[in-house]
């Protein structure tokens, strides 16, 4: 899979990068396919005709799904076979997914079908990409996938819309008649043939998808955690020295040594560091929400390298059941399992919870006159009339109490289906989901503390931030007002939140290394 230029993604046989995936699903960018690629699955394709005009059973090609997979189907209702298949499988319920994830997930199905693997014809990765380049975007219901036997569900919503029936998500985010919308972008219906109702549901594509999304967003959200625990260290009067190379080189976490860096040189000619750095210091050491900042967030780095090792892998897979090899063998196995996705899903939603809880920490020493070294009580203009931000403290709070319970692995849930011929499966897709709330949580959170160590560098004055710290301050100046009598703060959150979301950071993130 490779870029076309700065705007087409080619679509064959190689693994897409993750970049590739966010070009798609965030950016719009359009897919080619290989053509010689295709090419095979037309040669492929022969195998799976062959099995389709056999008498013997062959899963999913004549037989029936699941706990159905004993019963015969004849030769005369094979193609009825797969239109039954998508049309119980869009069983899902609740509010649509995100655009995004749809778009990673057809992409994501639609690589998979181009490895040749599932035995699909040509035509029918010709249409999944042209749905795809279409803008089109089929409605996907939130809940319905145990993400074993792949994200059913969500994936027979896009292959319905395929063909030419359900709902797509239409520009006011309502929904509309799948097969008009088909019609008016020029696509036409597919009749899928044998097993290519499977093929188009069986994979971990929608889990994966919001892995690869929750990456590059996790990766942004790390390196600001990072930033605004400086600003914080610097308007608590903290020390650097604990971030100094050779102490964390004590500990040789990768993680750790590059958040310890990043902290460090946020806070480069800090005049406010200076200030407390003599011999007049009595501080001893400060409060681990400061002093330990770079082994929380250099744990939440290392389980971020994790997840996008496995991530790769998963991008390399080619997961339906069953699958032609390149010998021309059809056999059943068990890819579809979502564990591997699953776990670190799970694992991300405890790092999220983990890097919010120590910022959330950091916020309310800003805020408590009795731990924040001469600030003003809730960095209020006018203390007992003003409330400052004692309240923006709370909204913190609230949220990371939720991403507590969000951490809560959903992979360890199994829930028996299908007659217990699938009884174990990964909740994987539930584990995504989650994740997705989590990260919009800890933007909340780390929005909070950005504005409060921003007002309390205000409040240090004369002493001056370090050039980074100022920097992130005058950012947000633009955006937000200075210290000053009480103020309906909610929009004020929702700016620097936006900011995080619109990387106006960006920039004072890269220069930190």
């Amino acid at each position: 899979m490779n870029r076309i230029g700065t705007d087409r993604v080619l679509v064959g046989t190689a693994a897409p990068t993750p970049q590739q995936v966010l070009a798609v699903a965030r950016g719009g960018a359009p897919v080619d396919l290989v053509t010689d690629a295709l090419d095979r699955l037309a040669t492929i394709r022969e195998h799976i005709d062959d099995l389709a005009h056999r008498a013997e059973p062959a899963y999913g090609v004549s037989t029936g799904f699941g706990a159905l997979a004993l019963r015969h189907i004849p030769l005369d209702r094979r193609i009825d076979l797969q239109r039954s298949l998508i049309r119980s499988h869009a069983a899902g319920a609740g509010d649509p997914v995100e655009a995004e994830v749809v778009r990673a997930m057809m992409l994501l199905r639609l690589r998979t079908l181009m490895s040749g693997h599932t035995g699909v014809r040509p035509r029918t990765a010709v249409a999944l990409a042209g749905l795809l380049n279409s803008g089109l975007v089929p409605w996907v219901p939130e809940y319905g996938s145990l993400g074993c036997s792949g994200d059913l569900a969500p994936l027979a919503a896009v292959a319905l819309a395929l063909m030419g029936e359900g709902d797509l998500l239409g520009p006011d985010g309502r929904a509309v008649a799948a097969g008009p919308a088909l019609a008016a972008a020029g696509l036409e219906p597919l009749v899928l043939a044998e097993k290519e109702g499977l093929a188009l549901t069986n994979g971990t594509d929608g889990m994966l998808g919001m892995l690869l999304l929750a990456i590059a967003d996790l990766r942004r959200l790390f390196d600001l955690a990072d930033l605004s625990a400086a600003m914080s260290v610097e308007a608590l009067l903290g020390t650097d020295r604990v971030f100094a190379a050779d102490l964390q080189a004590l500990r040789p976490h990768p993680g750790q040594a590059r958040s310890a860096s990043r902290i460090l040189a946020a806070l480069s000619d800090s005049s406010i560091v200076a200030s407390h750095r003599g011999p007049d210091c009595t501080g001893v050491q400060d409060a681990y929400s400061l002093r330990c900042a770079p082994q929380v967030h250099g744990a939440a780095r290392d389980t971020l390298t994790h997840a996008a090792v496995v991530a790769g892998r998963e991008l390399a897979a080619a997961v339906d059941n069953p699958v032609v090899l390149d010998d021309g063998r059809v056999e059943s196995n068990g890819n579809f399992h979502g564990a591997p996705v699953g776990y670190v899903l799970d694992f991300l939603a405890i790092a999220v919870a983990d890097m919010a809880c120590i910022a959330e920490r950091r916020t309310d020493r800003m805020l408590d006159v009795h731990r924040s070294h001469g600030l003003p009580a809730f960095l209020a203009a006018d203390p007992g009339v003003d409330s400052g931000y004692m309240i923006a403290q709370y909204t913190q709070a609230g949220v990371v109490s939720e991403l507590k319970r969000l951490a809560v692995p959903a992979s360890v849930d199994s829930i028996p289906s299908s007659a217990m011929q699938e009884d174990h499966v990964s909740m994987g897709w539930a584990a995504a989901r989650k994740l997705r709330r989590a990260i919009t949580g800890l933007t909340t959170v780390l929005a909070v503390e950005l504005l409060t160590a921003a007002r309390a560098l205000d409040l240090r004055v004369p002493l001056e931030p370090a050039p980074a710290t100022a920097a992130a301050r005058e950012l947000l100046r633009t955006r937000v007002p200075g210290p000053g009598p009480d103020r309906h703060l909610a929009p004020d959150i929702a700016a620097v939140t936006e900011m995080i979301r619109d990387g106006a950071l960006d920039s004072i993130l890269e220069s930190l290394g």
